[in-house]
């Protein structure tokens, strides 16, 4: 078998293991990208007078025909494959002949790559964006249902305000509206076509129309320069990363609001027993387990967006191999949100509050005392908030 960058030359087996890293195994999630952004790239050379249109529709159709293959398990990326633009290529041209091997004029595997990955990532937002959508429904259908209770509201952890559920629902609500919309935000950067710009310096000598397969995979713009590609490698991914994390951060707080109203200490709410798990050796325990582990996510998908910012630190123009190594924490970040929304979606669908076990103490209203103060007597708040205070001390 032949990689992409072959000249005949051997490969140490060792160095195979190590470059390909885990490549050959994470790139099973783009292989539908790849072989949308080569159609595309095939028939914009047909269009250009570089393909003739007999081996286009060869490539299309094999492409089209491996695609199918894959997704029914009939073939999968092997490390002698070293990643998924290889394995198309290779089992393109063993399906169609000589003609496979003319998809790669006027691309790089540099420009290949990123096009296959902003492919995914902006499919990826849209998935996460699914995701929110369906844990804010949860939390407007707890609040439809409950929102009447009331719940003390809190500052450093002390009783301070009058809440409830509908007033509390709807904060993370939207904390979670605010998390779609840095979504929107993350795909200025992923909504960019590379495909064209080769290995970072263009296709000099070879008329290619990029703004063409710029309509044909409904990117918004033709990213220029062609200079511009390689120094963009990593922001997508990180600025996705960041909004992330951000709605982890907030899924987190949420999860760590209902461990507390879940404690005996506090017996807020119960919890399904389908979504709590038990002790190995405690018979009576009930373990919010689910909320735990959520919690403790928004830690990991930072460390994603850690891991991504230190790959990218201090890298000189054009492309560099470490960002390869952003692959694994992009996609596993992604996972994990996904997976970490959509069973907090479930979580608080089952949510009941007990509000026999909710007491609004007297103290709880002296905010709304000393407006009272103020509105009946026209004297300053400062006076107001010291003469409710005192009466408080008696």
């Amino acid at each position: 078998m032949s990689r992409l960058w072959e000249k005949g030359l051997p490969l140490d087996e060792r160095v195979l293991r190590y470059t390909a890293g885990e490549d050959h195994q994470l790139d099973a999630r783009l292989v539908a990208y790849d072989v949308r952004a080569s159609i595309a790239h095939a028939e914009m050379l047909a269009a250009q007078k570089l393909l003739a249109e007999k081996d286009c529709q060869a490539i299309v159709q094999g492409l089209k025909e491996l695609l199918i293959e894959f997704q029914a398990g009939s073939w999968r990326i092997r490390l002698e494959d070293e990643d998924v633009h290889t394995a198309l290529e290779t089992r393109l041209t063993d399906k169609i002949g000589d003609a496979g091997g003319r998809v790669h004029l006027g691309r790089s595997r540099n420009d290949q790559v990123l096009t296959a990955l902003r492919l995914y990532l902006r499919d990826a937002a849209t998935d996460v964006r699914t995701s929110v959508e369906g844990l804010c429904q949860s939390l407007q259908n707890i609040s439809s249902l409950q929102g009447t209770v009331d719940l003390p509201g809190t500052t450093h952890m002390q009783h301070a305000m009058p809440s409830s559920v509908a007033l509390w629902s709807a904060g993370f609500g939207e904390a979670f509206q605010d998390a779609i919309d840095g979504l929107g935000s993350a795909l200025r950067r992923i909504n960019k076509n590379p495909l064209g710009s080769a290995a970072g310096y263009g296709t000099p000598g070879l008329a290619i129309d990029r703004d063409l397969t710029t309509t044909k995979l409904g990117f918004a713009e033709t990213q220029n320069p062609v200079t511009a590609v390689q120094l963009s490698r990593g922001k997508a991914e990180a600025g996705l990363l960041f909004e992330l994390s951000l709605l982890m951060q907030d899924l987190g707080r949420l999860a760590s609001d209902l461990l507390l109203f879940y404690t005996q200490e506090f017996r807020y709410i119960v919890l399904s027993p389908e979504v709590t798990t038990g002790s190995s050796i405690m018979p009576q325990k009930r373990n919010p387990d689910v909320l735990e582990l959520v919690r403790g996510a928004a830690g990991t998908v930072q460390a994603c967006l850690n891991e991504c910012m230190l790959i990218m630190a201090k890298l000189p123009s054009g492309f560099q191999r470490d960002l390869q190594r952003m692959k694994p924490p992009v996609f596993r970040a992604i996972d994990l949100t996904i997976e970490s929304v959509d069973i907090m979606a479930y979580l608080i669908s089952t949510v009941r509050f007990l509000p026999e076990n909710i007491t609004l103490g007297d103290e709880l209203f002296a905010t709304e005392d000393a407006y009272k103060l103020v509105q009946s007597e026209g004297i300053p708040f400062r006076e107001a908030y010291r003469r409710v205070a005192e009466n408080l001390q008696k």
